[in-house]
């Protein structure tokens, strides 16, 4: 990612309850590593996201 300051959360993630999600990935993340939040866990693939 190309800031710190910014991160992706799902829509159920805990950490973040209060933050804004979003559905559509940034271009910037090309696979799932790119996603720092360990509420990304549960998916294997950003196949399975998108």
């Amino acid at each position: 990612m190309a800031s710190g300051d910014f991160s992706v959360h799902t829509d159920e993630c805990d950490r973040f309850d209060d933050g804004m999600p979003i559905s559509d990935l940034p271009d910037e993340v090309t696979t799932i590593d790119d996603l720092d939040c360990e509420c990304w866990s549960a998916f294997d693939s950003l196949d399975e996201i998108e």
